[in-house]
């Protein structure tokens, strides 16, 4: 019954290629995060289906669900996947790192194209200092895990770092990562140089604006119109806090020694909604800040530091998220509510299958009601 009715589920998708009430749909140069901390999410197979259909390709999960990978076989679309910060003790130990690979990875990589595992979360936003210590030695392992099953051409391994990593973040020239983290930074840097992998950061600039609302013009968060800033010791202008945040991490790794390291947006976005004291947790924000990244995505922009290599974002997130703890914004970053709908309009548009369509003509002249009486006599025949 289960194989049938995944069948019959790939089928309508097939049918809907075919109707003319597909939507038109925009491409997409953006990775989306796809979070799971919901009771009330579309199946996969669904989420499947609305990422092509906004011709998004690439997806960081936070866990490595197989239901999720399983979903996406065969679509071309390339995934980050997670180990939690509870993994990393297990992870330095060469056994339970190769257990977990063969396990969560390798027999998806055949019609799933993984390209990354990120080992830990925000690790040095805990001041957990077992956790800071398991870090590098838990991607060190991974990685070697890797090379040891020929896998390290098609996965690379990185971790994902909270802004506040850094001490200086302008002007982006003097940006530094913080003192009692130099031994840890240092060895990570050296381990991204080796096997090339990038530097992700999770940067958001409406926590600088609704900490300080009167401080931070809310023009420059939202990449709309304004004077910009100057870096005194560039002569560089920033029209947005972005692009001044990237500078400044690149900034802080050349301090290190390193310039031979990429850095990119592992998390950024802005929430529609918030509690009373969340200042600019609105629709009309989410919607200009995310838009007009898009926009700057599009146009291949790169930092004033950095022109020419464009800016590589990953938004957060595809759906509100029901049961996140905290502030009622971290449940409300979704370009989405769970049903498909768009939280606000910021020039896209996709589609997320139902399970009943609509009897709309096709272009070869039958209906949709038609094709699924075709392939529900097929399943019942078969």
């Amino acid at each position: 019954m289960a194989a049938s009715s995944s069948l019959l589920f790939t089928l309508l998708l097939v049918l809907l290629t075919f109707s003319d009430s597909s939507v038109q749909t925009l491409g997409l140069e953006v990775g989306i995060n796809y979070g799971q901390i919901a009771n009330n999410l579309p199946s996969p197979a669904r989420v499947s289906y609305l990422l092509r259909s906004l011709n998004i390709s690439r997806v960081k999960l936070y866990d490595a669900d197989p239901n999720v990978l399983l979903a996406f076989a065969n679509t071309n679309v390339e995934f980050i996947i997670g180990l939690g910060n509870e993994y990393l003790q297990n992870m330095t130990d060469p056994i339970k790192a190769q257990n977990w690979i063969q396990q969560r990875v390798q027999p998806y990589l055949t019609r799933t194209k993984i390209t990354c595992i990120t080992v830990g979360n925000e690790v040095y936003k805990t001041y957990d200092h077992q956790l800071w210590s398991n870090l590098l030695p838990a991607m060190q392992t991974v990685y070697n895990t890797l090379v040891n099953l020929g896998l390290d051409k098609q996965v690379t391994v990185t971790t994902a770092h909270s802004l506040d990593i850094l001490s200086v973040s302008f002007p982006p020239s003097a940006g530094a990562f913080r003192q009692d983290l130099g031994e840890y930074l240092h060895g990570i840097l050296n381990f991204h140089a080796q096997v090339k992998s990038p530097f992700l950061i999770n940067a958001y600039p409406y926590f600088a604006y609704k900490d300080k609302p009167n401080e931070v013009p809310l023009n420059y968060v939202l990449f709309q119109p304004n004077q910009g800033t100057m870096d005194p010791n560039t002569n560089l202008k920033y029209d947005n806090m972005l692009f001044a945040q990237i500078d400044a991490v690149y900034s802080a790794i050349k301090a290190m020694g390193h310039t031979d390291i990429e850095v990119r947006i592992s998390e950024t976005g802005w929430p529609s909604r918030g509690d009373e004291n969340e200042v600019g947790a609105t629709p009309e924000n989410a919607g200009l800040y995310n838009g007009n990244l898009l926009r700057r995505i599009e146009e291949k922009q790169g930092t004033p530091a950095k022109p020419n290599v464009p800016i590589d974002i990953y938004v957060f997130a595809l759906f509100n998220e029901n049961q996140k703890p905290g502030p009622t914004s971290e449940r409300n970053y979704g370009l989405f509510y769970p049903d498909g709908t768009p939280v606000y309009n910021i020039g896209v548009q996709g589609y997320l299958p139902e399970l009943i369509y609509s009897s709309a003509t096709t272009n070869n002249g039958f209906s949709i009601c038609s094709l699924l009486v075709l392939a529900i006599a097929y399943l019942i025949s078969s």
